[in-house]
């Protein structure tokens, strides 16, 4: 789902809900130089670990995740954020439901 109507107030965390075992995706803006997408994770979803070639802002809006990069990893909480380098191995794992926002930067 894309929002179409950019020209508005959005309240972030009602944008994307949850689904019981299931990670949830919203693409908010997708763009030729960058994408917006947010996410619900249900608890005990992950996504298995792969590169991107472009650099990634990931941002916890609900709840918190474990996050891999390169074999570090990194526990984030509910409005904490962290930059996922391109060409840099990561996953993430959800440690209880949480909500993110993932920034793509394409150029």
């Amino acid at each position: 789902m894309k929002i179409n109507n950019l020209s508005k107030i959005f309240k972030i965390n009602d944008l994307v809900n949850y689904q019981e075992g299931s990670i949830v995706s919203k693409t908010v803006l997708n763009e030729d130089n960058g994408t917006i997408t947010l996410f619900g994770f249900d608890e005990g979803q992950s996504l298995s670990e792969h590169t991107a070639p472009f650099d990634a802002l990931l941002y916890i809006i609900d709840g918190k995740a474990e996050i891999i990069i390169s074999g570090k990893k990194y526990l984030l909480n509910k409005d904490e954020f962290i930059i996922m380098p391109k060409n840099e191995p990561h996953a993430v794992n959800s440690i209880n439901k949480f909500k993110m926002m993932l920034i793509m930067i394409k150029s």
